[in-house]
């Protein structure tokens, strides 16, 4: 008998006699209604004497019947939480685990001749404008910045209509870099045509290779996006494939040239 109610040493259990030890095994076997039966109705439903069951519970370390209960409930809440944290732990590492998937999915999508040459384009630009929308606008100033520090004259823009306007008076030397998770929000779409009638290079970070941004740009990285999502109702999708893509396009630009 394992269960942990009846931890009790070998000594003791030799102690009981034939009509306790039945007892003790037809609480073993129905403890889940006991947590919730009267020492009279355990009485019936067993065929003991009341009498038998107070000896019983004494004998195995408990003060009466209804002290043994309260540690039933305890133990059996206690056992339902342990279970509930390991459902919680199992989903955890399965969460874990879908991001891993999707960095190791998007490396995976990566050209080192492609890295290169977008390296070489950024190196050669004039000016670099970035633009991003939405939770992307964070990957977008983080690309700024750290071009910013690497001595690139760069600026980030994140307001639609400045990007419309940035888009139409970018010049030849200069290049665009866009950040978007579906590839589709309107000004940055309108942006990259603006650009490609004027055939300026534009760089894009996606998910969605068959997006327009994916299909109008000069250059397009694509990441992995995994199809679950733990907030369905809102547009907040994981842009960790794009920060990865960025991450890599600017350590290999520092490595090229500092």
């Amino acid at each position: 008998m394992n269960n942990i109610l009846f931890d009790i040493p070998a000594t003791t259990y030799k102690t009981l006699s034939d009509t306790e030890k039945y007892l003790l095994e037809y609480i073993h076997n129905h403890l889940d209604e006991i947590s919730s039966m009267s020492i009279v109705k355990l009485s019936e439903h067993a065929n003991v004497s009341t009498a038998t069951i107070v000896r019983l519970m004494k004998k195995i370390g408990y003060d009466g019947y209804t002290s043994f209960k309260y540690s039933l409930k305890e133990k059996v809440k206690l056992s339902d939480e342990n279970n509930e944290m390991e459902n919680i732990d199992q989903k955890i590492k399965q969460a874990i685990q879908k991001n891993e998937h999707e960095v190791i999915k998007t490396i995976q999508l990566q050209s080192i001749g492609q890295i290169e040459d977008a390296v070489q384009k950024i190196n050669d630009a004039e000016k670099i404008f970035v633009f991003g929308r939405g939770f992307s606008e964070m990957i977008a100033k983080e690309m700024t910045i750290k071009l910013q520090l690497m001595g690139k004259n760069c600026e980030e823009h994140n307001d639609p209509n400045i990007i419309r306007i940035k888009s139409k008076n970018i010049q030849p030397n200069e290049i665009a870099i866009f950040v978007s998770l579906n590839g589709e929000t309107e000004e940055l779409v309108e942006a990259c045509k603006n650009l490609n009638i004027r055939q300026i290079t534009t760089i894009t970070l996606t998910t969605r290779m068959e997006s327009s941004l994916g299909q109008m740009s000069e250059m397009t990285f694509v990441g992995y996006k995994g199809t679950h999502s733990y907030f369905p109702d809102y547009e907040v999708r994981s842009r960790l494939p794009l920060s990865v893509i960025s991450r890599i396009l600017l350590d290999a630009y520092a490595i090229r040239t500092l």
